[in-house]
């Protein structure tokens, strides 16, 4: 821990910036593992089926089969394990160094940022079908933003989000999201790049 304290003080005198980049990827971070969870948890055989229930409107699908309530659900349950996992680290200087706030409400901020990741990309999902693009098909920057804007719309009731934090959070995840996407592309772990 202490070695960790003379890091983070090191890196703070170095660059301001740079430790502000780090509380937003910190913050953004239950969001990530939301957005990632209908991947991780694509073969657990609970709740496979669509969250449009197969509906369609003008003979274009509402979200597409893709998007099922195991994805959602899991994506939820992802999002409050990583807040409660912050909450946890939070005595320790360096989490709380690079914390925005101390995860006392860790329950319902997890709640609500892994429900909005999740919104966020539903709704990106359905302005797709109605374009006609197919699940997977480069959308962007919807793509890379979607849950992103989702997650910080839906805590803005429990958080004092600034202009600052939103772009910042919203580039620094445009960024990190095209980069792991490829990596998990290339690793066999999704079909897509995007």
């Amino acid at each position: 821990q202490n070695y960790l304290n003379l890091y983070l003080k090191v890196f703070v005198m170095v660059n301001p910036f740079m430790i502000f980049l780090l509380k937003c990827f910190y913050l953004m971070l239950p969001a990530y593992f939301a957005n990632m969870a209908p991947v991780i948890v694509k073969k657990i055989n609970l709740f496979v089926f669509p969250i449009d229930f197969n509906k369609k409107i003008k003979n274009k699908p509402i979200l597409g089969k893709n998007k099922t309530f195991r994805g959602f659900i899991f994506g939820v349950i992802f999002s409050i394990i990583i807040i409660y996992i912050q909450f946890l680290l939070y005595n320790i200087d360096f989490f709380k160094n690079i914390s925005f706030f101390s995860y006392q409400n860790w329950l319902l901020f997890g709640f609500l940022i892994g429900l909005g990741a999740l919104t966020g990309d539903l709704v990106k999902s359905f302005f797709k079908r109605r374009l006609g693009l197919k699940p997977g098909a480069k959308f962007i920057p919807f793509d890379q933003i979607d849950f992103v804007v989702g997650a910080l719309v839906f805590i803005v009731p429990i958080f004092n989000l600034t202009l600052k934090i939103f772009i910042t959070s919203l580039l620094l995840s445009f960024v990190l999201h095209i980069i792991i996407n490829h990596l998990a592309f290339y690793m066999k772990i999704r079909n897509e790049k995007w």
